[in-house]
């Protein structure tokens, strides 16, 4: 484990029809425990757990919650605002390689799919 650190993760939205040069207004900063490839360690982030945050930041609108990792070994943002369980999806999430350039994609509450590009990875 001594490979694995907690790492501050930035997705910008990534260019589509409606946004044809992405959007930095658009996106998420996220903490997780990364291994030195660049994937989220699901045995770091038991003991991290607490502190992987997800600020969810869409035009001005702001979103807090937490990165989960669910059963079955998927990943998941989740928001505890009034009350509502509201979970956003990522897809692939433990396959991917979070370092800048490379790209990911979220499901979000209403099922609608998005393409995002890792901006910066930092310690946290």
């Amino acid at each position: 484990m001594s490979s694995t650190e907690l790492k501050k993760i930035r997705l910008n939205l990534a260019r589509d029809a409606a946004h044809p040069n992405g959007s930095n207004a658009r996106g998420y900063e996220f903490a997780a425990p990364l291994d030195t490839s660049g994937h989220i360690d699901a045995e770091a982030w038991k003991l991290f757990r607490d502190h992987c945050r997800v600020h969810r930041f869409w035009d001005g609108d702001s979103e807090y919650g937490h990165l989960m990792h669910r059963p079955g070994g998927s990943w998941a943002f989740v928001y505890d605002i009034d009350g509502q369980d509201d979970a956003e999806a990522g897809y692939r999430f433990g396959a991917h390689a979070f370092v800048p350039g490379e790209y990911v994609s979220i499901r979000d509450a209403h099922g609608e799919l998005a393409t995002f590009v890792v901006v910066t990875v930092q310690s946290a």
